[in-house]
């Protein structure tokens, strides 16, 4: 007799598995930042990010897995989607150099090209409905809902302290390239994952934090160059931030 009823699990496991195989091996084949990334700067663990920069060896099983490298690639789609939501509405979004496809991405190097960043998109112009001036940074996350109504309800300077960062130093590193991108407000979008509801908010700059920012990678780089560790972030290794953190036993193996 045959079981037509459903199978729990079925050939999902078998699939998942190749799919996750294949994903973490692209993933080990992609070529590692020769830089500090600027959208990695807003971490509070300064020792966590001279690991990354000096391409340390994550601890055991806590590289990128399938299922987090699956995230990231949707994280891409909902941005594409974004640009061309924003641009149906009537915003001229650049995303390249004269918005050429797979044009030259808009970005800065600093520290003879040790510290670096690419930003989303620029906003040209905009419908005259919308309150905003123009040249504009654009930057856009994806979040779960939880994250996602955190941000709206905090906004993203309390919520998300690490994007507020990031869009802090790339209006100040841009400005040379983009003359009034620091003194216009950047305009953060951030998609709900699981409604694809929208947000929408002005940054205005905060050259305090910019500098902070500027001023935490030149010791990161400093310091790594010089084979020296910055302090831990505390001194408690069940610390949230440590239990989440990809070196946490390279980081308390070591004495310091």
């Amino acid at each position: 007799m045959m079981d037509f009823n459903h199978q729990a699990g079925g050939i999902a496991p078998a699939i998942n598995h190749l799919i996750d195989v294949a994903l973490e091996e692209e993933n080990r084949q992609q070529t590692p930042r020769s830089y500090l990334g600027a959208s990695r700067l807003g971490v509070e663990c300064e020792r966590a990010l001279q690991f990354e920069y000096a391409h340390a060896p994550k601890d055991p099983g806590k590289d990128f897995d399938g299922q987090l490298l699956r995230i990231f690639a949707a994280g891409h789609l909902f941005e594409d989607m974004a640009i061309n939501w924003l641009r149906m509405a009537g915003f001229e979004l650049f995303t390249t150099k004269g918005n050429r496809p797979n044009g030259e991405q808009f970005g800065f190097e600093a520290a003879g090209g040790r510290i670096q960043g690419h930003v989303d998109g620029i906003l040209v112009s905009g419908p005259k409905s919308v309150d905003m001036t123009y040249p504009a940074l654009w930057e856009c996350k994806s979040l779960n809902d939880k994250s996602w109504k955190d941000t709206v309800k905090r906004g993203v300077a309390l919520s998300k302290p690490i994007y507020a960062a990031q869009i802090a130093i790339y209006q100040a590193y841009m400005e040379p390239e983009i003359e009034g991108i620091s003194q216009n407000p950047a305009l953060f979008t951030a998609i709900n994952k699981d409604t694809s509801e929208i947000h929408h908010e002005l940054v205005s700059f905060d050259s305090a934090l910019a500098q902070k920012m500027s001023d935490k990678a030149v010791r990161i780089l400093k310091a790594t160059e010089a084979h020296e560790l910055l302090p831990r972030i505390t001194r408690e290794q069940s610390h949230f931030q440590c239990r989440m953190c990809s070196y946490a036993d390279r980081c308390w193996g070591l004495e310091g």
